[in-house]
């Protein structure tokens, strides 16, 4: 299947999507407390999205019942939001957010810690982070999806950590998972497969385990752990690319998103 070229109309479009879910990780980042529990934290996301008159994706896409991936510790990623688990200090909690905005989808996701973390924990969340961001300034128009997949691999491994393995990131528009898949590992050569273009609109979302990065999914048939049971980390971000070098749509105040 071919890659989508988005045209300005509809970047402008995907960036409004994706705004909003950066608003929204920075209202639940700013509210979220000890003591709350994940049921509770995915209606405050729900209920701020619906304010925007745009609509939670996550809900109901593939079965999920959610709004928010609420992902807690061992979760790398699609957390399920229940009422019986409780946040307390300590916590490191992954939160996952799509809105549907004007037919378009945003994407992005943070890991935020609750209350004073561990330094093992601090330094987990950072890796995520830091490779999101590392990865992004090093894009370009001309070159492939794989050498992209090689530098999120390596920045993850160089840090002393190891990349979740069968979940990627990737392409969005009027769909929430569209081409291409983004795996944060390569496989095959990286001087195969697509090359990035002028146009083309994709999340990147470095997902961090500490020791293997083989998936396991929990009973809930969602959450997914790793192997190892410790503690991982997930940061995303859409990205478009706009002259040649990828631009941030999931963030607060992007020029893209002004009318």
């Amino acid at each position: 299947m071919a890659i989508a070229i988005r045209k300005p109309d509809e970047i402008k479009k995907l960036a409004k999507a994706a705004e909003l879910v950066a608003k929204t990780l920075n209202h639940l980042e700013k509210n979220i407390k000890e003591g709350m529990n994940l049921e509770q934290i995915d209606a405050m996301g729900e209920e701020y999205i619906r304010s925007f008159d745009a609509i939670p994706a996550f809900k109901g896409l593939y079965g999920f019942k959610g709004s928010v991936c609420t992902s807690l510790n061992q979760v790398v990623i699609h957390g399920v939001p229940i009422k019986e688990t409780v946040i307390k200090s300590g916590d490191i909690l992954g939160l996952d957010i799509g809105v549907k905005l004007d037919g378009y989808y945003g994407d992005a996701a943070i890991t935020m810690p609750i209350g004073e973390i561990s330094k093992e924990d601090q330094s987990l969340i950072a890796c995520s982070k830091d490779v999101l961001y590392e990865a992004i300034n090093q894009i370009k128009e001309g070159m492939r999806f794989k050498e992209l997949s090689s530098i999120l691999e390596q920045s993850i491994i160089s840090r002393g950590y190891i990349p979740l393995r069968e979940y990627c990131g990737h392409g969005i528009g009027s769909k929430p998972h569209d081409e291409p898949n983004i795996p944060n590992y390569i496989e095959g050569k990286a001087n195969q497969g697509p090359k990035i273009k002028n146009g083309m609109v994709f999340c990147i979302e470095p997902m961090v385990c500490q020791k293997s990065g083989k998936p396991l999914l929990l009973d809930d048939e969602w959450s997914v752990i790793s192997e190892d049971g410790l503690n991982t980390s997930h940061y995303e971000h859409q990205v478009a690319i706009i002259d040649g070098k990828a631009v941030i749509l999931s963030e607060i105040g992007s020029a893209l998103s002004v009318s």
